[in-house]
């Protein structure tokens, strides 16, 4: 029977099957790019609002909030979101589908973005490993661990399969969580999808200084079971030695989740997924795919950009549009902490004739390349390993000519890349498609604010990899004008960092909460949580963590301990000056003795216990404290120790008291909270025992006095701190001068 023309009494009934990334992206395009002759009807099997799997790893150390945009678009009269609801087939001859509960619904246009499921093992025990692709997957590995952490009283070994980019996420996460991570990896070296082998040994070589073990080379045979507790007791293969293991993650990618277009005989792939045409047309009239579910040219993709991009195809063309889909963007940042890794276009170097410029140094973990034509003018493509920080300015010039010689763009080499603008036309978001010239037409139209243009454009909104090429843009167009470039500390709070400081000492602020309420918005970052924390801490005399303010801390701060690479903490007791008494000694070894803690005196005149589980932390502090000590800060963006030599006390060459002096410089700075950790350093004569002018503040003794030095640096960069004042007098080093 023939359907009726579209009208306001009779609008157009949208029917999306999934509710991940892409429905979400596809519901926004077809409200703004339809009117009101449309009703969009959503049928999601996860119990959720949809959200950013981007942004998964984030919520395996600990629940967060990862749901995309503000939640409006559920609220519009034209959506109706079935959450916890799934589709049991569907009849593109009828145009109608059934749910799980045998409801029947009649639809105009069917878009299919039922995403992917985690691929999983078919070995011996795979029923027993954990898949990492949801929320509920991540909750379910943040509790394993927390239990087998409580039975068996020591960190437990985890074995993630797969050496990818979630692999690499998982296996952070787990030993955040306080594991100890071994990844399994088929390859010789990890993400060798997106990396050569010269980023992947840069890689391989970052991730086990974090304390990551690596398997190499091998797929997993089996998984065994302790017969006596049926608990997961090592991971087999085929030609090494078994690896011991309590839990195991797979990681090994994704399989696309078409059975439900299959079942109605539309075409899918050989390999996987929904035929689609440029169109994000299926094999069938009326219904289309997207996402991750959606095979183009043969091949399924799980990367957020090209989901987005079909999403708006779909949206446009049941807008009367014909846009069509051009092919995938494949471009990889690695979201693991501490680790910098990014590749993008051509990072192999496949194409014809290019050159590769290269810089690669294994010990430090660095690799850099680029690649060109042979002209060495266009750029194909690029992989970062260790230093990725020209991808923000190379990314835009994908298949573009370069503003310098290619060798300029290689940072770890000392290169120097002009401050060139980009064209209007390149892309400076890849999750959203937004353009450089969007970006500036935006700024034009009175968006001076980042968080204001994020809104406006959408740039930022999704992986947050381009945010701070957003802000360098907005700075650039802001100066053009003759306006006034914004200080601000981050999206959330317009005040810079020195602003916020005075703000929250003149209000007299005492929380997380009343500062955001009085001069912020949202939910707060990475950057501004931090920072809020330092002022609070530096401006008041309270327990850093008191009051809702563990929250803002990193997890040494909140621990008050050290992790080591096998998920483990150290303790380390101040002892200013190094002097410590035989009481307090004896106290240290029976701690150590009865928690099994390995010791080792650290260059700073202290003694540290490593080996301690999280939940031992609080008893190991409480016969600390006892016994008269307490926490030497090593953890701390604080003082951290005032290192001092022996001095006149006991040194033939000392000058001047610089044990006294660095005793008594440590317990007037302890606990001096700051935006990153800091030392100090006491000599007590010229021979510079203590390498005080390597430190933040260095005072080091003369016959008539000290000299006082500052803005030194033991660092990967060393630099002399520079003298300050002159022949100053013990008053002055412990207050004024400092």
């Amino acid at each position: 029977m023939a359907r009726s023309p579209f009208t306001p009494s009779n609008p157009q009934r949208i029917a999306v099957v999934g509710g991940g990334p892409a429905a979400h992206r596809f519901v926004e395009a077809v409200l703004s790019a339809q009117d009101h002759h449309v009703t969009v009807e959503v049928f999601a099997d996860e119990p959720h609002l949809p959200y950013d799997r981007v942004q998964l790893s984030k919520a395996l150390p600990e629940h967060v909030d990862l749901t995309l945009g503000s939640g409006a678009i559920w609220a519009d009269p034209r959506v109706t979101l079935r959450t916890g609801c799934k589709v049991r087939e569907i009849d593109p001859g009828a145009r109608s589908l059934r749910t799980d509960t045998g409801h029947s619904v009649e639809w105009d246009e069917l878009v299919l973005a039922t995403g992917s499921d985690a691929a999983r093992l078919n070995i011996p025990g795979a029923h027993r490993a954990f898949v990492y692709r949801t929320l509920e997957d991540v909750a379910a590995v943040r509790a394993e661990v927390r239990r087998l952490r409580t039975a068996l009283g020591r960190p437990p070994k985890a074995a993630v399969v797969g050496g990818g980019l979630l692999g690499l996420e998982a296996a952070g996460g787990l030993q955040e969580l306080g594991a100890e991570a071994t990844v399994v990896h088929s390859r010789q070296w990890l993400m060798n999808a997106q990396l050569d082998q010269g980023a992947g040994q840069a890689l391989n070589a970052l991730i086990s200084q974090r304390g990551v073990a690596l398997h190499m080379g091998e797929r997993p045979s089996g998984i065994t079971l302790d017969k006596k507790t049926n608990e997961i007791a090592a991971v087999e293969f085929a030609e090494s030695a078994a690896l011991a293991a309590d839990m195991v993650v797979v990681s090994t990618g994704i399989r696309a989740r078409d059975r439900l277009a299959h079942n109605c005989g539309i075409t899918t792939a050989p390999r996987g997924g929904i035929v689609i045409d440029d169109a994000c047309r299926t094999s069938a009239e009326h219904v289309w795919a997207i996402g991750e579910v959606a095979s183009f040219d043969g091949e399924c993709v799980g990367l957020v950009a090209p989901a987005n991009a079909m999403a708006e195809i779909v949206a446009d063309r049941l807008a009367g549009g014909s846009s069509r889909f051009d092919g995938f963007d494949t471009a990889t940042k690695l979201k693991l902490s501490g680790v910098d890794v990014a590749s993008f276009g051509d990072a192999y170097g496949e194409a014809e004739g290019c050159l590769e410029i290269v810089y690669a140094d294994p010990a430090r973990g660095l690799y850099q390349k680029i690649v060109t034509t042979s002209d060495a003018r266009t750029l194909l493509g690029g992989v970062f390993v260790g230093d990725a920080s020209p991808y923000q300015s190379l990314r835009p010039l994908l298949d573009r000519d370069l503003p310098a010689e290619p060798g300029q763009y290689l940072s770890a080499a000392g290169g120097e890349a002009p401050d060139s603008e980009l064209p209007d036309d390149a892309e400076l978001c890849s999750c959203n498609g937004v353009s450089f010239g969007d970006v500036r037409s935006a700024v034009a139209c009175g968006v001076h604010e980042i968080s204001e243009l994020k809104t406006c454009t959408r740039a930022g909104t999704q992986c947050g990899s381009c945010v701070p090429m957003l802000k360098k843009t907005l700075d650039q167009e802001l100066a053009k004008a003759g306006l006034e470039v914004s200080t601000a500390l981050c999206e959330h709070f317009e005040l810079s960092r020195p602003e916020l400081f005075e703000a929250v000492r003149s209000l007299e602020l005492d929380s997380w909460d009343a500062v955001l309420e009085r001069f912020g918005t949202g939910l707060g970052c990475d950057i501004c949580k931090p920072a809020v924390a330092s002022i609070l801490a530096s401006q008041r005399a309270q327990y850093v963590l008191d009051a809702g303010r563990s929250g803002l801390q990193d997890t040494n701060d909140r621990a008050l301990a050290n992790m080591q690479r096998n998920g483990t903490y150290s303790v380390v007791p101040r002892m200013p000056g190094g002097e410590i008494t035989p009481d307090k000694l004896i106290v240290l070894g029976e701690i150590a003795k009865k928690y099994g803690l390995y010791t080792k005196l650290t260059g700073a005149l202290r003694i540290t216990m490593l080996g301690a589980r999280l939940e031992q932390l609080p008893e190991i502090w409480k016969d600390l404290v006892e016994a008269g000590f307490e926490s030497g800060q090593a953890y701390g963006k604080a003082l951290r120790n005032v290192k001092s030599c022996l001095g006149s006390t006991w040194c033939r060459y000392g000058v001047l008291d610089s044990v006294g002096m660095g005793i008594r410089l440590e317990l007037r700075y302890r606990g001096l909270r700051s935006p990153h950790k800091f030392k100090m350093g006491v000599s007590g004569c010229a021979r510079e025992c203590a390498e005080a002018r390597a430190k933040d503040v260095g005072v080091i003794a003369t016959s008539d006095g000290w000299n006082l030095y500052v803005g030194g640096n033991g660092g990967a960069t060393p630099v002399h701190g520079e003298l300050l004042s002159h022949v100053v007098m013990v008053s002055a080093v412990l207050g004024r001068a400092l």
